[in-house]
């Protein structure tokens, strides 16, 4: 029965060193647990010398190993109560102490074992775990490269781009955070152009490019209808969401501003103009020159005159090089070329000028510019404004600048109402900079996991060129809009500290406890440094040079240079119209602005929350 019990004994402690063979603690409970058996093997051999005994409860008092060497011909064993002096034989003393080193050796995992044992079991979590997320670390990093290259100034030929990543273009998967540019421009251009004989553009219920669907031009039942007049039920295609969703009034609004600024006929004798360049003195912001011009266009309708805006400073640098010096190198102008052609031709005629057809910015004081009367053409919707803004957790539903909040976000939103593809490319670069890898790990989630080595090129199906091509492209949602001001600003309102918008961003995510994303525009390189006080969120900014202390904006955008200084900021802007959530300053015009853009672009319910409110309020 001894040699059974003994294999028996061997293949339940191998089982249980192999499993147990990763935890070096583990290896010394082994070590014990061997020992102890070779012990009872020990005793056992002591009492088949002795006899058989009948007991219960036998323990082991002590096992003399003191000053007597192991080898020793005599030893005292306690049973119980009782000692038994016993002589074991030379031969089984040494032959039960091989035994157990045979068995330790046997069955023991040693430490250079163990070692060996943690490195092949490294390199096996390697191949399951680390190697398949470096390989993923590679293909999402050449995906975001590749998609990267094509917004460079000069896209790369294909042979160029070929021989860099080892790609065609057209292998490339979709991107899902970046927006057709050509297209959109185009799609939009046809929105905002009257058709032959002054038809209106097609506001029709088809959406986007659904208005080029070439099906259409063969069915006479759809073309008759895409080219109906405007109808009371249509509205402005830049006009996002519902009448409730906006400011009142803001379809129809929107809608009577552009048949103001787009005659049929720009040269009819009774259509008069107000020609006016954008403000350029030192130190005035994009905000200011955006709130100046809102007055000249209230004037304009105030007076009946078509609006045709002249030299625009910002746009005087090497990025814009289709349309220099001009509001359309960033948004579609404010009216149709026919009717500035026609207003530069009066400029020079002095008869225009004394019968009052044209009129220049100079024929207004600047107060009556800054504090234009706001229109009345449309009632006063203001008075109804929906309470959404939160100040001090209060929501403020009157003030004394109602009107002026309302015709300001009009006016704003009808000169930014389609951006030209130079504008969009510049949000498709800093989207890219910001979510490109995010967006590259979504895409290798979807697609064959051996791209690029094997590549699947299908043709565009109808609905992903006609119908999935309007959606906005991608980004992190729920996405929060944060403008910090600080700087200079002190000197018009009370600046506030990072941390209090912060506090406000906490109040947010309370309720939306799935929020996390921030994308954070300032100037200011402190509020950028603090963001790594809050490691649980996740900030997206622009790569600009920030300011250092405290300097006035105007220096600060002169050490940026003309380009920059523009670009950035109107990014910012546009990212701060389309997030989730926004919090801000309205004692700055730049947040005013913001808010404007966002009520009237189905944002109104989404609400706002400032560390301060309007300083005309």
């Amino acid at each position: 029965m001894e040699p059974t019990n003994q294999k028996f004994l061997e293949r339940v402690v191998s089982q249980k060193a192999l499993q147990m063979g990763s935890s070096f603690p583990c290896q010394i409970c082994v070590v014990g647990f061997l020992c102890g058996v070779c012990l009872t093997s020990l005793f056992l051999a002591v009492l088949t010398s002795v006899g058989t005994f009948g007991f219960t409860g036998i323990s082991f008092s002590s096992l003399s190993m003191g000053n007597s060497p192991l080898n020793s011909s005599s030893e005292i064993i306690k049973l119980g109560i009782l000692e038994f002096p016993v002589k074991l034989s030379q031969d089984l003393i040494d032959g039960l102490m091989h035994g157990m080193m045979d068995m330790i050796q046997g069955y023991v995992i040693t430490s250079s074992d163990y070692q060996s044992k943690v490195k092949e079991t490294a390199r096996w979590v390697d191949s399951k775990g680390r190697e398949p997320e470096s390989d993923d670390d590679e293909r999402v990093s050449l995906l975001t490269e590749a998609w990267g290259a094509l917004l460079a100034d000069r896209e790369p030929e294909e042979s160029e781009f070929s021989k860099r990543f080892g790609l065609s273009k057209s292998s490339l998967p979709n991107t899902p955070h970046l927006e057709n540019c050509k297209l959109s421009a185009q799609v939009n251009k046809r929105l905002d152009t009257r058709s032959g004989a002054g038809r209106f553009p097609p506001w029709t219920t088809w959406k986007g490019s659904l208005n080029m669907y070439p099906a259409t031009e063969t069915d006479e039942n759809l073309r008759s209808f895409k080219d109906q007049p405007v109808s009371d039920g249509a509205y402005p295609p830049w006009i996002v969401g519902s009448d409730e969703e906006n400011y009142p009034l803001t379809r129809k609004v929107q809608s009577d501003i552009w048949i103001h600024q787009h005659p049929v006929n720009c040269h009819d004798p009774n259509i008069k103009f107000l020609v006016a360049d954008w403000e350029k003195l030192p130190g005035f912001g994009i905000g200011a020159q955006l709130a100046g011009m809102a007055g000249l266009l209230a004037i304009a309708i105030n007076e009946k005159r078509v609006l045709v805006t002249g030299y625009f400073n910002r746009a005087d640098h090497d990025g814009c090089k289709a349309s220099h010096s001009s509001w359309s190198c960033y948004f579609f102008l404010e009216t149709s070329q026919e009717c500035r052609d026609r207003a530069f031709e009066l400029i020079t005629n002095k008869e225009a000028w004394e019968k009052g057809t044209i009129k220049g910015k100079d024929s207004y004081k600047s107060k009556e510019i800054w504090t234009a009367k706001v229109p009345r053409v449309w009632g006063d919707p203001w008075s109804y404004l929906q309470p959404t803004t939160d100040i001090n957790g209060s929501l403020i539903a009157v003030h004394h600048k109602m009107d002026r909040r309302w015709w300001r976000a009009q006016a704003v939103r009808y000169l930014m109402r389609f951006q030209t593809e130079y504008t969009c490319g510049l949000l498709n670069v800093a989207r890219h900079a910001a979510f490109g890898k995010e967006a590259a790990k979504m895409v290798l989630a979807s697609i064959d996991r051996d791209w690029p080595k094997v590549i699947t090129n299908q043709p565009k199906s109808e609905i992903e060129e006609f119908v999935w091509s309007n959606h906005r492209p991608w980004v992190p949602r729920p996405l929060l809009s944060m403008h910090v001001r600080m700087g200079d600003k002190a000197c018009e309102m009370k600046v506030f500290k990072f941390e209090e918008y912060m506090e406000l961003a906490h109040r947010i995510q309370m309720h939306f406890p799935h929020l996390k994303n921030v994308w954070l525009s300032t100037e200011m390189q402190e509020v950028i440094d603090k963001t790594r006080s809050y490691p649980h969120w996740n900030f997206y900014y622009t790569n600009v040079t920030r300011q250092v202390g405290n300097v006035s904006m105007a220096t600060y955008e002169a050490s940026l240079g003309r380009k920059t200084s523009t670009n950035y900021p109107l990014v910012n802007f546009l990212m701060a119209v389309e997030s989730d959530f926004f919090i801000g300053a309205l004692g700055s015009t730049w947040c005013f602005l913001i808010d404007g853009m966002r009520n009237t672009g189905g944002k109104v319910m989404a609400g706002y929350l400032s560390v301060n409110k309007d300083r005309f309020w």
